[in-house]
């Protein structure tokens, strides 16, 4: 049996990904400090044979004794909310615990999966962002501790590959939701959709034609899941074309929730990108992975969730 370790395997996205490997047959170690993760993501888990929870940092040195096949990074705070909360801890995990996750994928011999952003693109000159797009950062603005820790993760991981030998992959995630996103991780989806449930004022930054595109988690999983299987070792998007307008997204969110609510608008934060939409091509040639869930059918499911953690 193949062994993986996960960082931030507490986490949304990387619960999930715990899920999919434990599916497929594989060990899974998970590894969280609990600052953003949740153990009741991980709980239905708990007592499986090929399932180990370790409380860490990863920004600290990584022990382990048993075999490791690969290793998943995907600790990191990930929503504004959380990274300018923790900014300090941003930039030590992006750069040491990604120097710790590939030391230790290095003495295992194994292969390394970076979780990037499409926060590395900045507030985009273009649109849609390919993978050979540089980006357009302000590296000390308040968002630049995350895009910048991921940026320089990225720089590593790929330096370990070409001068260790490492088979690295890097994965750029665009916006993601579905179950098990947190009620105060402060993104446009949780933040309307609990608004909207209880019947508050949607809260839209500047006047919501900023756009953004968002991926439901099964889509993002399984395209990790192609990833980690293939030869690639340049940078891949992962997300959903299908380009909204936040106020667009507010007024679905109010129309499938039917809700009382209305919106109000706030001033745009400092470095808020104006558009967002990832160039799939890649994904499609290299991993013949596309998105396949319909938004509005992710959004019910997502919606269903949060009725169900509010009761």
């Amino acid at each position: 049996m193949l062994t993986c370790l996960i960082t931030g395997g507490a986490g949304f996205i990387g619960s999930h990904l715990c899920d999919r490997l434990i599916r497929e047959g594989y060990g899974v170690v998970c590894m969280d400090n609990l600052i953003t993760g949740k153990v009741s993501n991980i709980a239905h888990l708990k007592g499986k044979t090929n399932f180990k929870f370790i409380e860490h940092d990863v920004t600290k040195y990584i022990d382990l004794d048993e075999k490791i096949d690969c290793v998943l990074h995907f600790a990191s705070p990930a929503s504004p909310v959380d990274y300018l909360k923790f900014p300090i801890q941003t930039l030590k995990v992006g750069s040491l615990g990604t120097h710790n996750a590939l030391g230790l994928a290095k003495v295992k011999n194994a292969k390394f999966l970076l979780a990037s952003t499409s926060e590395v693109y900045g507030d985009p000159l273009v649109n849609p962002q390919r993978e050979d797009y540089w980006g357009n950062v302000n590296p000390i603005g308040p968002r630049g501790v995350y895009d910048e820790a991921k940026r320089f993760a990225e720089a590593i991981t790929l330096a370990y590959h070409r001068t260790h030998g490492i088979d690295a992959k890097i994965v750029r995630i665009f916006n993601t939701y579905g179950p098990r996103m947190r009620k105060e991780d402060g993104r446009a989806i949780p933040n309307f959709v609990n608004q909207a449930l209880n019947d508050k004022p949607i809260t839209v930054f500047g006047d919501g034609s900023q756009t953004r595109s968002f991926g439901y988690i099964s889509d993002l999983i399984e395209g990790i899941y192609k990833l980690l299987l293939s030869n690639l070792n340049e940078p891949v998007n992962l997300g959903n074309p299908q380009e909204m307008s936040i106020l667009k997204l507010a007024e679905t969110i109010i129309s499938l929730t039917k809700s009382q609510s209305r919106i109000i608008y706030k001033n745009l934060p400092t470095d808020d990108p104006k558009v967002r939409r990832p160039d799939i091509s890649r994904a499609k040639k290299e991993l013949n992975w596309r998105p396949e869930v319909i938004f509005e059918e992710g959004l019910k499911k997502t919606i269903a969730w949060f009725e169900s953690a509010e009761s």
